[in-house]
Parts: structure tokens; C-alpha cells; sequence
């Protein structure tokens, strides 16, 4: 029986991790020396790779590895992810020439064509004694919300034929998407996989608690997405419901946190030290992930998001460069898909953590008018550069593991 070598997806995904990294280090050269290329269409391939490339992959792969790599379907999941790849590096090749234009549109559409059968696979597959399991219930969510998400882009041609890029629903598509990627598709299925933990190490939820729980949590993602049209000034009741999901989301991750510390001597029996020491760290970017979102539902820091792009970047690099990336690198270590040194970790870490408050104290400097001092744009590229040469470090390591 053909399987799947799980071991080799996830290191392509780390593959495009790097890539995506260095991509980064690029669009920041274009502000400290002149630079061949389109900046714009840089940006494009960055983000995709980032996204499609790194977690994407990583989680669809983690998500077969616990429910179907002992099953007998490894052959049409080796399709997918095929098709999947060639998608991806189809956008690789094409968006730092020509932006969104035909090839690379057409590439970005069979990539979402792939999402769709992954997750007709993974739901007409499962086997049956996950169905009713906490964590699938969760990673079930989850890829309904990935497949939500994919309605921005689809509506984007409509919407650039007809009313043009600068309509506020071409914006409003933009938001639609992110919403559903990153407070949903990516923060679901993490949950997801910290459920399946729970289950792997005896830790009981319990399942009024979980409905509870999942019922806030589901609620709160939904209608936190109208916190993405307060800078439309849109209707009282977009405001209501957008600070509704908010409190929800509170309510939910109260009960999640209030549990986590309650049975963290049992989680930190049940993992090594190190596993245990970056999902605290993910954890806690998580707790600022989820407060940066809550005073979103205040109109005047709305505003200010929206009127300072530096303030929008520290909180997307934070959630995908920190909480997302850092808890994947925590449960690949834990499978032992992918082996995290921990001084790649560590650098990693650091270089994410000084870019970080240097973008949002450039994000301070505009708004509150602040001295600003020489070379930042320089220092933020050497600052920077710590993510890939970790990452490089990472997947060297694992790529030389298989050579031993």
C-alpha cells in the first residue's frame, strides 16, 4: 500500500516557511536600498507562500497524520497534495512578475479547487470513531471556516470588473478572507489539535463544558468578522455585533485559559519541557492576539488600525509569525514530524519578538508623533533576518537527519 511520508510534507512546508521568510527580508530591502522588482508583486507572492505554503500545508498535515495515516487512503491524499504543490508553485513563479494576472489567477483558483477536495476528503473519510470526538468537531470548524474564507476571493473578480480596487467591497473581500484564515481556519484547528492532545494525555474537558465552549467560541469567530466594517462607519448594528463577538470570544477563551491552568501540572508531565514551553509562549501570543482583536471593538482604535498600516502588520506578523507558527512548530515537535533545535528556536524567537516592537514603535512614532531614530529601516532587516536563518537552520537540520 502506497503511504504518505509525512516526515517529507511537513518539511516542504517548511520549505516554503523559508522562502516566505526570505521573501520578507526582500520587501524590506526596498525601503533601504534600491531593489529590482515590483514591490507590490513581491508582497503577493509573500503572503501567499506565507499562508498556502507554511500553514496550510503544516496543518492539513497534521490534521491526516491524526486521523488517517493508518488508513488506506494515503494514495488519493498524495493527489491532493500534489495537485496542492503544483498550485503553489505555479503562484511562486508567476505573482513576482505579473501580480494578480492570468497565471497566476489561475493558479491561485486550482489551489482553492485543491482546498475543496481536502476537505471533502478528510469529511467523507473520517473514520468513525473520531466523528464525534471533541478535537475533530473542532478541525470540522474549522475547514468549513477555511472554505467560508475562499468566498473573498472569488468575489474579487466581480468586484475589480465592476465597481474596481478602489471600491470599499473590494476591501471589504480582502477583510472577508483574512477574517476567515486567521481568526478561524488557522485559530480553530489549533484548537483542534490542542483538544487531541488533551484526549492523547487524559485530560477531560468535559462535554457540557465543551459545548459551552465550542458554542462561544463558534459565535465569537462569526460575528467578530464586523469588526472588519467599522472603518466603513456601517449601520449600530454592525457595531453591536462586532463588540457581541468579542465578548464571546472572551467568555470563550476564559473557560480555554481557566482549564489550561487548572491541569498545567498534568500537561507539563505529559510533555517534555521544551513542547511545554512553546505552547505556553504560543499561549500567551494568543491571550495578545485576542486583546489586540477586543480593543478593535472600540470605534477610535478601529480607526486607528485602519488609518496606520503598521499597527495592521505587528498584528498579522503576531498572529502568523508568533501564536500560528510557534504553536506548529510546538505540535510537529510533539509528533516528531519535524525536530525544532532548540537554539534555531530560540533565535527564531528573538528575531520575532525585536521586529515586532520595532513595527509597533514605528506604529506609535506616527501616531503620537515621536522622535524616530536613524537606520530603523536597516535594523529591521538584520533584526528580520533571525527569522530565516532560523528557519533555514530548522529545515537543514531535518534535511540532513534523512542523509544520517
Amino acid at each position: 500500500m502506497l503511504r504518505l511520508d509525512l516526515k517529507a510534507h511537513h518539511k516542504i512546508a517548511l520549505a516554503y516557511f523559508f522562502l516566505a521568510a526570505l521573501l520578507g527580508i526582500f520587501l524590506r530591502l526596498f525601503y533601504v536600498t534600491p531593489v529590482p522588482g515590483n514591490y507590490k508583486y513581491i508582497l503577493h507572492t509573500h503572503s501567499h507562500i506565507a499562508l498556502l505554503g507554511w500553514v496550510y500545508l503544516a496543518l492539513t498535515g497534521i490534521i491526516y497524520g491524526l486521523f488517517f495515516h493508518k488508513t488506506e487512503l494515503s494514495r488519493k491524499y498524495i493527489y491532493i497534495f500534489l495537485a496542492t504543490n503544483i498550485s503553489l508553485l505555479g503562484m511562486l513563479f508567476s505573482f513576482p512578475f505579473q501580480g494578480y494576472a492570468v497565471i497566476s489567477i489561475i493558479f491561485s483558483t486550482l489551489f482553492l479547487i485543491c482546498s475543496y477536495f481536502y476537505t471533502a476528503f478528510v469529511l467523507r473519510n473520517i473514520p468513525k470513531k473520531y466523528r464525534k470526538t471533541q478535537s475533530f468537531k473542532l478541525i470540522k470548524a474549522a475547514l468549513w471556516y477555511m472554505v467560508i474564507s475562499s468566498i473573498g476571493p472569488w468575489a474579487l473578480g466581480g468586484i475589480m470588473s465592476t465597481l474596481g480596487n478602489t471600491s470599499i467591497w473590494y476591501k471589504l473581500a480582502v477583510y472577508f478572507y483574512l477574517h476567515f484564515q486567521y481568526n478561524a481556519w488557522f485559530l480553530v484547528a489549533l484548537l483542534g489539535i490542542v483538544f487531541y492532545l488533551f484526549q492523547k494525555l487524559n485530560i477531560d474537558f468535559g462535554r457540557k463544558k465543551f459545548k459551552r465552549f465550542f458554542l462561544l467560541l463558534n459565535s465569537g469567530v462569526i460575528l467578530s468578522f464586523f469588526l472588519s466594517t467599522y472603518w466603513t462607519n456601517p449601520p449600530l448594528i454592525f457595531y453591536l455585533m462586532g463588540g457581541l463577538g468579542v465578548i464571546l470570544l472572551l467568555l470563550a477563551f476564559y473557560q480555554f485559559f481557566a482549564f489550561i491552568l487548572r491541569n498545567r501540572n498534568l500537561l507539563k508531565t505529559g510533555l517534555s519541557s521544551f513542547n511545554y514551553r512553546l505552547l505556553m509562549i504560543s499561549g500567551i501570543l494568543l491571550i495578545g492576539k485576542i486583546l489586540m482583536q477586543s480593543l478593535s471593538a472600540i470605534p477610535f482604535f478601529a480607526d486607528l488600525a485602519f488609518n496606520n498600516l503598521d499597527f495592521v502588520i505587528g498584528y498579522l506578523h503576531w498572529v502568523f509569525l508568533g501564536f500560528v507558527s510557534l504553536a506548529l512548530f510546538a505540535f510537529l515537535n510533539w509528533f516528531k514530524l519535524i525536530r525544532i533545535p532548540k537554539n534555531a528556536f530560540y533565535l527564531y524567537l528573538s528575531g520575532f519578538l525585536i521586529s515586532e516592537a520595532l513595527i509597533f514603535y514605528k506604529g506609535l512614532v506616527l501616531w503620537l508623533g515621536l522622535p524616530f531614530f536613524g537606520n530603523y529601516f536597516l535594523l529591521l532587516v538584520l533584526v528580520s533576518a533571525l527569522m530565516p536563518i532560523a528557519v533555514g537552520w530548522i529545515l537543514g537540520v531535518n534535511l540532513l537527519k534523512n542523509k544520517k
